[in-house]
């Protein structure tokens, strides 16, 4: 996955990564003092060939001290590929056996968690060319696919198929063979707001054939109910 490229090829190549990914640097004194994402990257690939080379407390201890300055807890046995960028990454948590592969891009908040006490492989791995909204959670031994799309806030606890967008509590897959996809959250459905207006729409109807039915009159029984369930439509309206 790191195609053999030596440690600080390969750290001179992860301070690059944030001139192609973010518009909003201006300056390479932004980036020394501005992107934690990156140092806990640069500091991680020392820790990770120390941990590799048995120098396992002193692993820890690096990554330690990454976590209390860059506000990130990154597993120094986790495999990390080329060009992975944490976009401002504070709260960001990635597991011991996590794999996450080349030209992965990470949001702040992310979990790349286990959800086993047992030993071997419990934490998800991200294939490449991925996208991870802030604060998504991706628990436990699954994979997301090549070129897949995680939205903000999603919990993830099934593989994801590549070229596939996913989002919700648990995730649910919405689009499929997008490779080029962006991940645009502004265009993503608010599943929860649908499944409740498909409700109140289903309750609203059986209510109508029953009244129609059985030829009951309950107008001055729910006249505060309907009041409550026309402010609740209001409210839904207004959520963009």
């Amino acid at each position: 996955m790191n195609e053999n490229i030596g440690l600080w090829k390969q750290i001179k190549e992860d301070f690059s990564v944030p001139k192609k990914n973010d518009p909003a640097l201006n300056s390479t004194i932004e980036l020394i003092f501005n992107y934690p994402g990156v140092w806990a990257i640069i500091n991680h690939r020392i820790a990770h060939k120390l941990y590799k080379n048995n120098f396992k407390i002193l692993a820890r201890i690096i990554m330690g001290i990454t976590q209390f300055m860059c506000h990130m807890d990154i597993h120094p046995a986790a495999t990390i590929g080329r060009r992975v960028f944490i976009d401002h990454g504070i709260g960001v948590v990635i597991g011991e056996t996590a794999i996450v592969e080349n030209d992965v891009l990470i949001y702040q908040g992310v979990t790349l968690g286990g959800v086993s006490l047992s030993k071997g492989k419990r934490h998800p791995t991200i294939k490449a060319n991925s996208v991870i909204g802030s604060g998504a959670k991706i628990l436990g031994n699954i994979t997301m696919g090549k070129n897949s799309r995680i939205g903000a806030n999603s919990v993830v606890i099934c593989d994801v198929p590549e070229d596939s967008t996913a989002v919700g509590v648990p995730a649910k897959i919405i689009k499929r063979g997008c490779k080029d996809a962006k991940l645009n959250h502004a265009d993503l459905p608010d599943i929860n707001k649908e499944m409740f207006e498909y409700l109140l729409k289903r309750v609203a109807l059986l209510e109508h054939a029953l009244k129609k039915h059985d030829g009951i009159n309950l107008e001055s029984e729910d006249h505060d109910l309907e009041c409550i369930y026309e402010k609740f439509i209001k409210a839904m309206n207004s959520i963009k």
